[in-house]
């Protein structure tokens, strides 16, 4: 324990913003963010440790901060070919952390729902490209110091980095890049490497389902007794919870002319596990009378305006039909309003750590077809009809079974107070007080 901790039980535990500085959303800003919300009910003070250039004038670290989080870098390729080359440079010298001060001299209202509150925060320009280049050198975790260690460093992504001091925690979501390397973008070797190094030298893995802690133990066998399942809880703000469905109601008819319980929901990043194509497939050859709403704020081969007129493009085909419509990324209050009104949420996806949309439609009262793979049959239980991903037939018949059946859509809808509750704050503060108290001093 810390003694710059005020009171005997609270922890100093740290946060990585790596995921927090992304321009859009990611599922794993999101359970950042969940964690920090959750943490700071807990009674802990949180730190951030981000990778942004704060520069030197201390005065004015806070305003650059938030000023280049979430901000697209614009370089050209001579601009980036430069970056690169401080950055395998700096990767041979120590890196140190600038601290930001928290005032209130920034106004961070506006990003309340995106950024948690940290007591203390921390940035190195380019910390994690560093330690990537400093992992593929020397095989070993780039190491940093605080000037007051902190207790907890807990990592919400694999990044090779350790606070010196610190009890290093890892959350490995899936092995999805080693499962299905064919859906990702990633360098194998380096990943595995990497995941390996987190479970051998790292002083805990955190997961998020008891999928995930049986895969990472099957490939790392020596992940056992040191890995732990805390599962996740939701974001959803309890005023949104309890507000009046009208207003929701009223407010996406208003925006996207979209009816209650009028509509086919999918949301997410648009990469190949997420299914989006046996999705689009499935709901065309239906008799579904319902559109199919997508809504992403990134893709992975996916490109072109959701319209009649210029149609759909994925994975390089076209497909016209006015009965999908199309939606950039929009705030997560806004979001949640479209899937509390839809008919249900469509995640048929070929594998998920965890699926956070499947308990997010649950928690707001809406019918989910997710897929016999991956952790969804955990998440979804009894509020949920699960179909095989690779079927477009069995996704089909769900689609239109749900389309149809309003008294199974109301069953559906019935069973989700009681799976959500397993997903509830308090559970989450539960398993996060046995992962943390496993590491007290």
């Amino acid at each position: 324990m810390s003694e710059h901790s005020p009171a005997s039980n609270q922890l100093r535990i740290g946060l990585d913003g790596y995921n927090f500085a992304m321009p859009k959303g990611t599922g794993v800003a999101t359970y950042g963010f969940t964690l920090a919300r959750i943490l700071k009910q807990m009674g802990h003070s949180i730190e951030g440790v981000f990778g942004l250039d704060v520069g030197k004038t201390i005065e004015m670290r806070e305003t650059i901060l938030y000023d280049l989080i979430g901000r697209e870098r614009h370089e050209t390729r001579k601009q980036a070919r430069r970056r690169v080359r401080r950055e395998k440079f700096r990767a041979l010298m120590p890196t140190r952390l600038l601290e930001v001060p928290v005032t209130n001299q920034v106004s961070k209202q506006s990003l309340s729902d995106k950024i948690p509150h940290f007591d203390r925060i921390w940035s190195s320009s380019s910390l994690y490209e560093i330690a990537n280049w400093h992992f593929r050198y020397f095989k070993t975790f780039l190491t940093i110091e605080l000037p007051e260690p902190l207790d907890i460093m807990h990592w919400t992504y694999p990044i090779p980095v350790r606070i010196k001091g610190a009890k290093n925690i890892y959350t490995v979501h899936d092995l999805v890049p080693l499962r299905m390397p064919y859906t990702t973008l990633d360098d194998k070797n380096f990943y595995y490497r990497l995941i390996q190094d987190c479970v051998t030298n790292g002083d805990g893995i955190c997961t998020v389902s008891e999928t995930s802690l049986n895969d990472i133990i099957n490939r790392f066998p020596n992940a056992k007794g040191k890995i732990f399942n805390t599962y996740q809880s939701s974001p959803i703000p309890e005023e949104l919870l309890h507000s009046s469905p009208g207003i929701d109601e009223k407010i996406i008819f208003e925006m996207y002319s979209l009816s209650k319980n009028g509509y086919f929901l999918f949301f997410g990043a648009l990469d190949p596990k997420k299914n989006i194509a046996r999705i689009i497939e499935a709901y065309l050859a239906s008799k579904a009378t319902s559109p199919l709403v997508l809504v992403s704020a990134r893709n992975w081969g996916m490109a072109g305006a959701a319209n009649s007129e210029s149609g759909i493009t994925i994975y390089g085909r076209t497909i016209s039909s006015n009965r999908i419509v199309q939606l950039d990324y929009m705030p997560r209050a806004l979001l949640f309003r479209l899937i509390r009104n839809a008919k249900a949420v469509l995640m048929p996806s070929l594998f998920e750590g965890f699926g956070l949309p499947a308990l997010e439609a649950i928690q707001l009262g809406t019918p989910v077809i997710a897929s016999t793979t991956g952790s969804l049959p955990e998440v979804v239980g009894n509020a949920g009809l699960l179909v095989d991903p690779y079927d477009v037939e069995d996704i089909r018949a769900a689609i239109e079974r749900l389309d149809s059946d309003a008294s199974l859509r109301d069953k559906l809808i019935m069973a989700g107070p009681t799976q959500a509750a397993e997903f509830s704050d308090d559970r989450y503060k539960e398993r996060l007080e046995k992962l943390y108290s496993a590491f007290r001093s």
